[in-house]
């Protein structure tokens, strides 16, 4: 028990402050809420709307409409009309949340809220006891990582992240052997295969469903040049099969990443490169202190990215396991030029552009 004298305006202004993180925590799931159910999509085409005409817009119900509408007004997300009792979203804050607004769209990120809230139960437990938390216990985690990565990834990786490696457009219109590892749904993988026909794509991934998803699109979109299997990505056995290898927000998972980069330094040819993206930060948190999504990243580490690895026994490596530690584990698993670089439009992660000793 501290015996030191309590500065009350310095206790009161936390409290405020605790009391206005709840609120915004509550304004996240709603948010959520109104990316899921539609809302933020029907409301920006629509003048001043009654909860009734948003309900029947979205083809809700109207009485959780009308409460939805009670959580955004009071939160500063939609305004009210008190004359006519018109509810409506300012053009400015549909620009950061519909679909439209994609790859811009905060709600999709605004889900990771409930779904991680979904699990406090076992991560508490895994608080008390160790261990961890494995994925087959998270609800929707494929989708809402599809649609983060769709956002993040996807949307420029064409344009804009396979550039940051000279000449590699060209060799992949050329045809080359590409390998995505953990590839999850396999968005990012089929639209290299879409857009460089002449390449031949292989993507991997733990996950039976999220490959069943990967497989599923490949098929709609009629490519034959990739192929997707399920695979422990720690245990490869593949020497000098590929000229380029990918992972997106992939390696802090692993339950065995220093075996993940040492296998993927072994599966490159000569001049080949490996290109990862991971959460940008450092390995250090006082340095952290200035990221501007410090509190989210650390979070989402603990709720998930740290115990799916430990639920596997793993290194627990975390989403901030930073650029000090990548660099680190990139030069053991035998890459010497290693280049790290960052996107005007993607500032929660790194790129690392590696190439074997």
């Amino acid at each position: 028990m501290t015996t030191r004298e309590i500065d009350q305006q310095r206790a009161e202004a936390f409290a405020e402050r605790m009391l206005g993180t709840i609120n915004e925590a509550s304004v996240a799931l709603m948010t959520s809420i109104g990316h899921r159910t539609g809302l933020f999509d029907a409301m920006a085409g629509l003048d001043p709307s009654t909860s009734e005409e948003i309900a029947a817009a979205a083809g809700l119900d109207e009485r959780y409409v009308r409460e939805w509408l009670g959580a955004m007004v009071t939160g500063g997300v939609v305004e009210y009309e008190l004359e006519n009792g018109a509810y409506s979203l300012p053009v400015e804050h549909a620009a950061w949340l519909t679909r439209a607004a994609s790859p811009d769209n905060i709600a999709v990120t605004a889900q990771w809220i409930p779904l991680l809230g979904s699990v406090e139960d076992r991560v508490i437990e895994s608080f008390e006891k160790g261990g961890g938390v494995p994925y087959s216990a998270y609800p929707r985690f494929h989708e809402v990582m599809a649609e983060e990565s769709a956002q993040t990834v996807v949307a420029a990786l064409t344009g804009s992240i396979l550039p940051l490696v000279p000449g590699l457009t060209g060799r992949l219109e050329a045809g080359i052997d590409v390998m995505d590892l953990g590839c999850g749904s396999g968005r990012a993988l089929n639209l290299m295969a879409k857009t460089h026909p002449k390449s031949r794509f292989t993507g991997y991934d733990i996950s039976e469903e999220a490959i069943a998803r990967a497989r599923a699109e490949a098929e709609e979109q009629g490519l034959t040049n990739v192929r997707f299997e399920v695979r422990d990505i720690a245990d490869l056995g593949e020497v000098g099969n590929y000229d380029l290898i990918t992972t997106f927000d992939v390696i802090h998972d692993q339950a065995r990443p220093a075996a993940v980069l040492e296998e993927i330094s072994q599966a490159l040819r000569p001049g080949g490169v490996y290109l990862m993206q991971d959460i940008a930060g450092s390995s250090h948190v006082h340095k952290n202190m200035d990221h501007l999504l410090g509190p989210l990243m650390y979070t989402i580490s603990t709720m998930h990215c740290m115990t799916v690895s430990l639920a596997q026994g793993g290194a627990g490596l975390g989403a901030m396991w930073g650029r000090e530690k990548a660099e680190e584990m990139l030069r053991e698993a035998g890459f010497r030029d290693i280049e790290v670089e960052q996107l005007p439009h993607d500032f929660i992660n790194y790129y690392y552009i590696a190439r074997k000793a």
